[in-house]
């Protein structure tokens, strides 16, 4: 079995091979022109999109930069401050924020504006009504209208004061979709540079879509890293309100008793006058140091605040990113004539 197949493969001649495709070349002249005209017109008919990204880096809670233990790590050769943060959310997390609905929806009311200006609307109804796509997305798209469809029981969120992003109707589920195929977030895990990639079908709406993207993901972070600051700063704010408005009640009492018995010389009203003040007292320092703690609480949100360093900006893309028409063409021309070779080959057999 093995000796004739052995036999089959030296039969094989390539100079005969290609003389055959060369006698039927005629064939290749046939086959291309179809090829290029077909895929020309497929091509064609794909939307362009245009992609860009910019890059920033923020700053990072990092307790193990410095002291004894970072000092010692260091000597020995090991880098312990990489990404090491201790927020719960870290930036190699941020990623995911794009599963998330809430973060999503968000950028539903995102302003864009086309490169001729002639579309001025939120990204929602940019995404809904002004997407170009194939004729034949259209030809099917129709035909499952025709199709019974079943009835959404989801209202849409879309106008509401409260909308909850976690349900969703089945056409907002489908621009959600859309949105996350068309951002991307990626944090390099050494330097922690965050990359926003998002892509769109217009220039300038692709570049607007960046830089939103790139405000939202500051004000989420600084919102996160500030949330336990802020929650102090209002406790604290309240007891000092509460503390001032004990104060000046305690105050206008001592006042108004001081007045209505300033020449009174009994013992029992001095005694009561000087408990009022000693009253007033306690609570004027009560007061301060309440000023002292909210003083330090805004000063506290103010460290936990996060920097931000751009060291990209989102640039108006001037090509279209996608789709690749004429490598698309050159690869179908290859394709047409491996295949033709291919067809030849095996019809000599």
């Amino acid at each position: 079995m093995n000796e004739n197949n052995h036999k089959e493969l030296e039969t094989i001649d390539l100079q005969q091979v290609f003389q055959k495709i060369w006698q039927r070349k005629m064939l290749f002249a046939k086959v291309l022109p179809v090829v290029f005209i077909l895929s020309c017109l497929y091509i064609i008919c794909i939307p362009r999109t245009y992609t860009t990204n910019t890059k920033m880096a923020p700053e990072l809670d990092n307790p193990m930069a410095g002291g004894t233990l970072g000092d010692i790590a260091s000597s020995l050769g090991f880098n312990m401050g990489d990404m090491q943060t201790s927020d719960a959310i870290t930036p190699l997390l941020y990623p995911g924020l794009m599963e998330d609905n809430k973060f999503v929806t968000d950028l539903f009311d995102i302003q864009v504006e086309s490169m001729d200006g002639e579309i001025k609307t939120n990204y929602h109804d940019y995404l809904e009504k002004y997407q170009k796509s194939p004729w034949w997305s259209h030809a099917f798209a129709w035909f499952k209208r025709l199709l019974p469809q079943k009835e959404d029981k989801i209202a849409s969120n879309i106008g509401k004061q409260e909308p909850n992003p976690y349900i969703l109707s089945r056409k907002e589920d489908e621009i959600v979709k859309v949105i996350q195929a068309s951002i991307k977030l990626n944090v390099d895990k050494k330097t922690g540079v965050i990359t926003i990639n998002t892509k769109a079908q217009d220039a300038l709406i692709c570049k607007t879509l960046a830089d939103s993207v790139r405000t939202r993901l500051q004000a989420f972070i600084t919102e996160y890293r500030t949330s336990k600051a802020r929650n102090d700063l209002e406790y604290y704010k309240g007891l000092m309100e509460e503390a001032k408005a004990s104060y000046e009640k305690a105050r206008r009492l001592y006042g108004s008793y001081s007045d209505a018995n300033s020449e009174v010389i009994l013992e029992s009203y001095r005694a009561k006058q000087n408990d009022l003040e000693n009253d007033m007292q306690l609570k004027y320092n009560n007061y301060t140091t309440m000023v002292t703690q909210y003083q330090a609480a805004k000063a506290k949100v103010q460290e936990r605040t996060p920097a931000f360093t751009m060291i990209k900006g989102a640039n108006v893309p001037i090509k279209a990113s996608e789709p690749k028409r004429m490598f698309f063409v050159l690869g179908m021309l290859i394709l047409g004539i491996f295949c033709t070779m291919c067809y030849i080959y095996f019809s000599l057999k």
